[in-house]
């Protein structure tokens, strides 16, 4: 079997996979066949399949960028603002929120307005927010503004993600990802840079405004590339489930970062709280009951999914607190400029391009049970080593830890992105789309309102006025134990869990089990 023979394709039908022309995956073939081909996964994505995962990575970009390059301008904002820049994590959390808040509506969006069309849409927003981000001129109006950029950002990565994933046949998805997340993961690289030369050199508007030529260049290559794929069965919107998610997500997560104050502000946290918990109890019974749910709890009985949805956001809550954590602690407790930040913090982003390549061979031969469950904790460990910084700690030293804690957590998404869809079907393709990039965010989000609670609480402690660096250190344990803990979920797995598309073959009671077997 060539190379020739991989496809591309928006949508499955039989053994086949059709564009303008008709070819054979071998992906689809006997699994008999596959087993005695164990290098079939590694077929080269097509050039369309590439375009289109280009695109996606435009999106990818623009998220990746706007949150790495936030954390380092904090402090310059908080001076703007005369705020306290650990009192800004709310300018971060509120788009995380907004984009869990938004996201369950996105597969059924796309389905019934089409993929191409709502990606176009949710950038020109996406777009627009990041100018009126840069316009603020309060707190508040930041906020608002970082909410409804939320919103665009709800749209556009979920879709391109679902457009992605139509177009590209489970054999090669590991390879897609790699497509995908490599151009997405140049944002992480340049952001603390750019923004610290931004801060630096300009002001911080900028760092907004960065966004609108990347942005216009996705709409541009989407109008071009991307198919209007449209679902062929489009369930009623579920417009209650829709709002009680949204009720108990908002009013849980803004009720956690309001509560810890002692004011009005305190109480109303508290309230949200209760609302947002009754609210994600009546959410529930309506699942189960609900012909097509907004987010399809049903899911959660796919091993796969539920292990990557659970695991995965214990290990999001740790690493989501990195990138409001470690900018802050070399400028406000080491006394560094943001520039110098930048360049020290680059070093995780680095570290995780270099994993990139490496991932579908190693997910290959070691499976995604293995790989889940040590690279955790390899992960952990250099987190943890972040805690061990002062400010004696010579930057070469900081940067080699940090490239090679970033190398563990790309392998970690480059495999969590995949095994999430191992064993879904093409209709559960668009319900699993929000699902996962709602849980996602969400726990992106937590992991910075952890980190931040622990910097206010160690600091209230020491009755101290702004977090020194015992204040971070602490924190940095906290989140490593976090992570820890995921990895002990990850063991749960099958020893074969997601070999059609790792291409990993297991061998289970002496008898070799095909990677189709979808077991749950």
């Amino acid at each position: 079997m060539g190379s020739g023979l991989a496809v591309q394709y928006p949508r499955k039908s039989g053994n086949f996979y059709h564009t303008k022309r008709l070819v054979i995956d071998p992906a689809t073939l006997n699994p008999a066949i596959r087993l005695q081909n164990p290098r079939i996964s590694e077929f080269p994505v097509l050039p369309r399949q590439r375009l289109v995962a280009l695109v996606v990575a435009c999106a990818l970009f623009m998220q990746t960028l706007d949150s790495t390059i936030l954390g380092t301008a904090l402090p310059a904002i908080g001076r703007s603002f005369s705020i306290d820049p650990v009192r800004l994590h709310l300018a971060m959390t509120s788009y995380l929120i907004a984009l869990a808040v938004f996201m369950p509506a996105s597969g059924w969006i796309a389905d019934r307005f089409g993929t191409r069309n709502v990606f176009r849409w949710a950038v020109a927003i996406f777009v627009l927010a990041s100018i009126g981000c840069g316009a603020a001129s309060s707190v508040t109006e930041l906020i608002i503004m970082r909410i409804v950029q939320g919103l665009g950002g709800a749209m556009m990565v979920p879709v391109a993600r679902l457009a992605l994933l139509r177009a590209v046949p489970k054999s090669q998805l590991v390879q897609a990802m790699t497509w995908v997340t490599v151009p997405a993961l140049i944002g992480p690289v340049v952001g603390p840079p750019l923004g610290g030369f931004l801060v630096t050199y300009a002001e911080w508007p900028w760092i907004f405004w960065i966004n609108v030529p990347v942005g216009l260049l996705g709409i541009t290559l989407a109008t071009i590339y991307f198919e209007d794929i449209r679902g062929e069965d489009r369930p009623p919107f579920d417009l209650k489930g829709f709002c009680l998610s949204s009720v108990a997500i908002a009013g849980l997560l803004f009720g956690f970062e309001l509560a810890p104050n002692t004011n009005i502000a305190g109480y109303t946290g508290h309230l949200l709280i209760a609302a947002g918990f009754l609210a994600g109890l009546v959410y529930v019974r309506h699942a189960i009951s609900a012909a097509s749910p907004i987010l399809d709890l049903s899911l959660l009985r796919i091993s796969t999914f539920r292990v990557s949805l659970f695991g995965g956001s214990f290990f999001r809550f740790g690493i989501g607190a990195i990138p409001f954590l470690l900018p802050l602690m070399l400028q406000q407790g080491f006394g560094k400029t943001a520039l110098t930040s930048g360049l020290i913090t680059f070093a995780a982003a680095a570290g995780a391009i270099s994993m990139k390549f490496a991932a579908p061979r190693i997910l290959a031969r070691a499976g995604f049970r293995n790989v889940l469950s040590l690279n955790a904790l390899l992960a952990a460990i250099s987190i943890g080593a972040c805690a061990a910084f002062s400010p004696a700690t010579p930057a070469f030293v900081m940067i080699m830890i940090l490239f090679i804690g970033g190398f563990f957590r790309s392998l970690q998404f480059t495999a969590l992105n995949s095994i999430a869809f191992a064993d879904l079907s093409d209709t559960q393709m668009s319900r699993a789309t929000g699902f996962t990039s709602m849980a996602q965010q969400l726990s992106l989000s937590i992991g910075v309102s952890i980190a931040a609670l622990t910097l206010s609480a160690t600091t209230m402690l020491r009755g101290a006025q702004s977090a020194g660096p015992t204040d971070y250190a602490i924190a940095f344990l906290v989140v490593t134990g976090i992570v820890l803990v995921s990895a002990v979920s990850f063991l749960t797995l099958d020893r074969d869990a997601g070999a059609s598309v790792s291409g990993h073959a297991a061998t289970v009671g002496g008898a070799s089990r095909p990677p189709s077997d979808t077991r749950v």
